[in-house]
């Protein structure tokens, strides 16, 4: 028996190791449009609004062009710079032949999300795909949670939010599910290992034995 009936993948540190390029893709649009860099301290404290979000923000009067050279720069490297975690792949493969309902909730935006699901090759294994431009707020906002859970009818109890970061914690915790904070490439390990989530996992393999086995 399945141990749970729904689960809600985050993209960025759970499915995929994706910092070098989204700071690349970051600093590459700042350098040629602002004439500056921007360090990793810098972009991480701007995370939360989507991508489109910020950069209106930074670019309001070249916006459209700004975002057109953003995402044409991040598909153009995402191989070459996001790299896969290893063994997540099959395992969204055996939670989708076990007939697990899987959505992804992320606070990256419309655009960016398409393109690394098309790239890895799994937008379709997904029921639901709830981005940062889908939802009023942003992580950790519970409208992400809420739709998957209320559109399938779920059980709460049954279904589980698969993240690496604090707003993953919290938008489980506002919506009363489940948490299980991945730590193989969190940039607020030490953060989020305080804040109680119901499971912890240092590698794929523990997820995989604690889903599947």
């Amino acid at each position: 028996m399945n141990k749970f009936d729904g689960i809600i993948f985050d993209i960025d540190g759970t499915i995929v190791q994706s910092n070098e390029l989204i700071f690349a893709t970051f600093n590459h649009v700042t350098e040629k449009f602002l004439g500056k860099t921007t360090s990793p301290d810098e972009i991480i404290a701007l995370f939360g609004p989507t991508e489109a979000v910020i950069i209106k923000q930074l670019f309001s009067d070249n916006f459209e062009n700004v975002m057109t050279d953003y995402y044409k720069f991040y598909k153009d490297n995402h191989n070459k710079m996001a790299k896969v975690f290893d063994g997540i792949i099959d395992l969204i493969n055996e939670l989708k032949k076990r007939k697990i309902l899987l959505s992804v909730y992320t606070g990256k935006g419309k655009g960016s999300t398409e393109i690394t699901l098309d790239e890895l090759g799994i937008k379709d294994k997904f029921d639901m795909i709830v981005t940062g431009d889908d939802i009023i707020g942003h992580k950790p906002s519970p409208e992400g949670v809420d739709v998957f859970v209320d559109k399938y009818k779920l059980n709460r109890d049954r279904v589980l939010l698969i993240g690496d970061a604090p707003p993953d914690v919290k938008a489980a915790k506002a919506t009363g599910i489940k948490i299980a904070s991945v730590l193989w490439d969190s940039y607020a390990k030490e953060e989020v290992l305080q804040m109680e989530s119901d499971y912890y996992f240092e590698t794929v393999e523990e997820l995989h034995k604690f889903l599947i086995d």
